[in-house]
């Protein structure tokens, strides 16, 4: 006869508890996915060339705009973060045994990151900031 055990919650596996490798897994689909529709509004606003300068020159104006700049900003960062972390996937493909180390190595990699996206924030906030100066002082474009 079957002895029946109780099980508990820790026998049907963990619970998402945003580990390291989880996050690192969302951020890369998330910014795969950003890439990709940016790239659709760029295929879109250049085939604009076909219309003439003057509907293509209109439609991009709106990238002299504060807010925009500062999406871009968040466009550089998700193309950085998905190239490096990209970088990760492929030497945990080439080395499995990183896999021992995945915390270090995804703290190691977070911190390129970062240190890549400091010279890249000041430079685009710097063009934002001087942006919005030519904006307050004439009144727009």
């Amino acid at each position: 006869m079957a002895i029946r055990v109780r099980k508990s919650k820790d026998d049907y596996g963990t619970i998402y508890r945003g580990h390291e490798g989880q996050w690192s897994w969302m951020l890369h689909r998330i910014t795969g996915v950003a890439v990709t529709l940016f790239l659709f509004v760029h295929v879109m606003d250049t085939s604009l060339v076909g219309w003439g300068p003057e509907a293509y020159n209109r439609v991009t104006g709106i990238y002299e705009n504060v807010l925009i700049r500062l999406l871009e900003l968040g466009l550089v960062a998700a193309v950085l973060y998905h190239g490096i972390n990209g970088l990760k996937i492929a030497l945990i493909d080439f080395f499995p045994r990183t896999v021992k180390n995945i915390r270090t190595v995804s703290f190691v990699f977070t911190g390129i990151f970062i240190l890549a996206m400091i010279p890249v924030t000041i430079a685009m906030l710097q063009q934002t900031w001087d942006l919005y100066q030519m904006d307050m002082i004439w009144g727009g474009r």
